[in-house]
């Protein structure tokens, strides 16, 4: 059997949408592994359990392999950045710090495997891609609202410090504050007790409000969506090219099936033909 054929099978094991489930169920379980050891276990249940994770970590390195082995050139494997990421995150898993003072970084390490879910999940990975591609025009839109935070901050240090200096007594407390105001977390106490002081200082809560809770909460779902629709179009196209290659990958495969059949056909009548001129002969 020449290698060819072995990547043919492994090509059929990753394609397989039932290999996917399996090893969708596999991450699963190893997270919820993970999760299980938070609490107080038996040392028979804890050795089981780092026995099952042991065997897990050794099916994610087949897994991988096959993928890689499953590719034409092995580089073709990593032009693919989900790939990629597969790759650092099994890789990250076989660092030997289990009975060193860092098991705890391996085991955070080990709980970023539940991260693999999202390459094997395409709707995750639209997602996941729309937030990257969203991130540089949002943010724009984080700096204006830093902008208006800051201004608003100063603003609130300068009226309300002698007040209340829990509250306004520096520019970082001020931010803090407008952050929980943002946030809705018992705004109206603190606007309250700014009116004490200042009777209109509901506009001021009011205004900061409304840029912050509504216009630039607003525009940030606007960007997602944007980017997140735009996402989609580009994997319905990448969807109709695959379509489209594998209509052609038939075609041709049928193409040559019929090739083969007329050659067939023809060396059956050639030796029919020798056969009937042999038989004319002897008579």
């Amino acid at each position: 059997m020449t290698w060819n054929d072995f990547q043919i099978r492994f090509q059929k094991i990753r394609d397989n949408k039932a290999f996917e489930l399996f090893v969708i169920g596999v991450i699963i379980f190893s997270s919820l592994m993970i999760g299980v050891q938070t609490y107080e276990l038996n040392p028979w249940l804890d050795g089981g359990i780092r026995f099952l994770d042991y065997a897990v970590t050794l099916f994610f390195v087949i897994e991988i392999a096959i993928r890689m082995a499953a590719e034409n050139r092995l580089r073709d494997f990593f032009k693919k950045g989900w790939n990629v990421f597969d790759f650092v995150i099994v890789t990250i898993s076989l660092i030997p710090l289990d009975d060193s003072e860092y098991a705890m970084i391996a085991r955070m390490l080990r709980l970023f495997r539940v991260m693999r879910l999202i390459s094997f999940i395409p709707e995750l990975r639209v997602l996941v891609s729309a937030l990257i591609s969203a991130l540089p025009r949002m943010g724009y839109v984080a700096l204006l609202m830093f902008i208006i935070f800051y201004l608003y901050a100063v603003i609130g240090n300068l009226l309300y410090a002698n007040l209340n200096p829990v509250l306004w007594g520096d520019l970082g407390v001020s931010l803090l504050t407008l952050f929980r105001v943002a946030t809705f977390e018992d705004w109206t106490d603190v606007m309250y007790e700014a009116m004490s002081l200042y009777s209109l200082s509901w506009i001021y809560f009011i205004t900061f409000i409304f840029f912050s809770a509504f216009v630039f909460l607003n525009m940030m779902i606007g960007i997602v969506v944007e980017v997140l629709d735009e996402e989609h179009k580009k994997m319905d196209a990448e969807l109709n090219v695959l379509k489209i290659a594998e209509e052609e990958r038939v075609k041709d495969e049928s193409v040559l099936h019929m090739e083969a059949e007329i050659a067939s056909l023809h060396q059956k009548l050639d030796l029919l033909l020798s056969q009937q001129k042999i038989n004319g002969y002897k008579s």
